[in-house]
């Protein structure tokens, strides 16, 4: 598991520091102050390569950049749980002559099975079996693909490399296959299809095999959907696609570090983390409401032996709302990011934060996650500021209250609490 990060003179801060918990740990944040960044960095520190060094065709994952015109050393320090130690503890610098990342040379400590799902579609993999350094003799070499990273499109159509040929088949031929085999990864894969579905009464099912064009020969999976017609999933919608490529590629890296393992000679790994960006991403209300408890869920039935930490960055109110039924403060954390006023200037700030359970979403637009003043619109929220300075004028007329009556009227619902107060309020002060 990785147990703690910290960043210095790198990303939107001088200095970031996180202590993350062995299961489930919430980024929140506004766009633009490091939730992607700090996943990018957690990914980095657990297989020592950028995203997007892996796999040139990423718009993101880039190298992360320490901060221009710094005194101090832009450093990041780490530590994670490792197969032959309890805690793995280190430290890089930026060299900028040779403008990389360095620290001390060897084979890096095992962090187990990675997953890292990006807000783009795209997806990485790092897999002790099939992506750690091996022994030639007495030798550690690195002969083996440093990672499996793929773009949005290679997830469906297929991973290849220059060197190495065919990585992976993708999800629309390895569907297909595993659905004429009718095997466990077929069994693996129609399971989390069924515990990722946004409820009971609306599954998540394969349909039968189809064409979908005369110039495509490909047997093309199909969703069967609750109105009685199977779509093609090329042709399902962006959350369905994201879903499904999630479900696929959590039982793809599974299978094949199980095949990888027993070719090895050796047991699986008993730890997996799981980083995730924009965890509600493209998803109605409804999926958003029980995403992260279905994720953990699914995880633990596919590997029911490891140990699972999820790492997770979220815009969303309703996310942070599902998890008040499990959230467990020995177990799960919660981080923030803020961007803070001050007499000496603004600056990102990143604190972990006491979970408390708000209830209802409101609230939670409202609280230290989304730092929103109302959950109203702009333009009600301005309307209602107004009306509140209007009664507490002194000077105030009868023919304002009314103007601002007939404005509030137009924008607020008819069983708005504002506009019982305000009733009440004019009443009392004879308006």
């Amino acid at each position: 598991m990785l147990n703690h990060l910290k960043l210095t003179h790198v990303g939107p801060a001088s200095s970031m520091e996180l202590a993350f918990a062995p299961r489930l740990n919430l980024i929140t944040g506004d766009n633009g102050l490091g939730k992607s960044f700090l996943l990018d960095i957690a990914w980095w520190a657990l297989t020592r390569r950028w995203p997007a060094e892996v796999n040139k065709h990423l718009t993101a994952g880039l190298m992360a950049q320490p901060q221009p015109q710094t005194n101090g050393k832009a450093a990041i320090a780490f530590s994670f749980s490792a197969k032959s130690k309890t805690a793995e503890e280190y430290q890089s610098t930026f060299d900028r002559q040779a403008q990389a990342w360095t620290g001390r040379a060897g084979r890096p400590a095992n962090p187990g099975l990675v997953l890292y799902a990006q807000v783009d579609g795209s997806f990485a993999v790092w897999d002790p079996a099939r992506n750690y350094w091996r022994k030639r003799g007495n030798i550690d070499v690195q002969d083996r693909p440093p990672a499996y990273v793929f773009t949005a499109r290679e997830v469906w159509d297929g991973l290849r490399e220059e060197e190495r040929g065919l990585l992976c088949n993708g999800l629309i031929a390895d569907w297909a296959g595993w659905q004429k085999e009718k095997g466990a990864a077929y069994t693996s894969l129609c399971a989390v299809l069924r515990a990722l579905a946004p409820a009971d009464e609306e599954p998540i099912e394969p349909g039968e095999l189809t064409r979908i064009s005369l110039d495509d020969p490909r047997d093309m999976p199909t969703l069967r959907m609750p109105y009685g017609q199977s779509v093609p999933v090329v042709h399902a919608s962006a959350g369905m696609r994201r879903i499904i490529a999630l479900a696929y590629l959590l039982v793809w890296s599974w299978e094949e570090h199980l095949k990888a393992s027993r070719l090895l000679g050796q047991s699986p790994t008993s730890q997996i983390i799981f980083l995730i960006d924009e965890i509600e991403a493209h998803l109605h209300p409804r999926w958003q409401r029980k995403i992260v408890g279905a994720l953990l869920d699914v995880m633990k039935a596919l590997a029911a032996t490891a140990s699972v930490q999820v790492i997770a960055a979220t815009h969303s109110p309703l996310v942070m709302a599902s998890v008040e039924t499990f959230f467990d403060a020995a177990q799960d954390a919660w981080f923030d990011l803020d961007f803070v006023h001050e007499l000496t200037g603004e600056r990102v700030v990143l604190q972990k934060r006491d979970f408390v359970r708000h209830g209802d979403v409101c609230n939670w637009l409202t609280s230290e996650a989304f730092d929103l003043p109302s959950a109203r619109s702009v333009e009600a929220e301005d309307l209602l500021e107004e009306a509140a300075r209007l009664l507490d004028d002194p000077d105030v007329t009868a023919a304002a209250v009314e103007q601002m009556h007939q404005q509030l009227i137009a924008v607020l619902s008819p069983l708005d609490p504002f506009l019982f107060r305000w009733r009440a309020i004019g009443e009392k002060k004879g308006l």
